[in-house]
């Protein structure tokens, strides 16, 4: 008599696949999550100390899918990094499209470049800015570039529009921006390194300073 054959369930049992995996999401959207985990881990330690596989543990999946969506960890953090500023300057230009005025949406502008929660943003600036020095990759060049005159143009954008209600006088706008541009980041980076120390409050009462001396108010008529 030929021995009974083996049911299904008698085979030897699969590996247990991770629920990650067993989920077949299009590549957009694995690589998007994969970015989304390394946004916040780039924010608490810096772009030089996350690895690839700090960013595999912190997305839920293997270090092999990681590499697989992605040519490097350089390119994963670019790319959280381009996402965040994103975001970030997104908020910030929100913020000031619903100001009643130029002159509140300055305001707005200067007290949300400097809170006790935006110093993990100027971080992944400077980070950002680093990226850019040391790697040779052109289509990151040039976005980096895009995203510095974006924010240029946002300045001067609200000094224009300032200008044109009536409420400031100024003959040198290109200058105003490049120079609220540059103590923006020159007040970031010392708030940063606290050499000499610098609150909050100071950084943003030097740029206020700054936008009283150059846009000046016109006077009632």
């Amino acid at each position: 008599m030929t021995a009974a054959k083996p049911s299904q369930a008698a085979k030897s049992p699969r590996r247990a696949v991770a629920a990650a995996d067993r989920t077949r999401q299009p590549t957009e959207v694995r690589r998007r999550l994969i970015v989304e985990a390394a946004v916040p881990l780039i924010a608490e330690r810096g772009y030089a100390s996350v690895g690839v596989r700090d960013v595999a543990a912190a997305a839920g999946v293997s270090v092999g899918t990681v590499t697989y969506h992605f040519g490097s960890v350089q390119e994963i953090l670019s790319e959280a990094m381009v996402l965040h500023i994103e975001r970030y300057y997104a908020e910030l230009s929100e913020t000031a499209e619903q100001a009643s005025s130029a002159a509140e949406a300055l305001r707005l502008l200067v007290d949300a470049l400097f809170t006790e929660d935006t110093d993990r943003h100027w971080r992944m600036w400077f980070d950002y800015w680093n990226a850019g020095d040391q790697g040779t990759d052109e289509a990151f060049a040039r976005g980096q570039a895009q995203r510095y005159e974006a924010w240029h143009q946002q300045i001067r954008a609200l000094a224009e529009r300032g200008v044109a209600e009536g409420e400031f006088t100024g003959d040198d706008l290109d200058g105003f921006t490049v120079r609220f541009s540059a103590l923006a980041d020159g007040l970031a980076l010392q708030r940063l390194r606290q050499v000499p120390a610098l609150s909050t409050e100071d950084a943003r009462r030097h740029l206020n300073r700054l936008i009283e001396t150059e846009l000046v108010r016109r006077s009632p008529a």
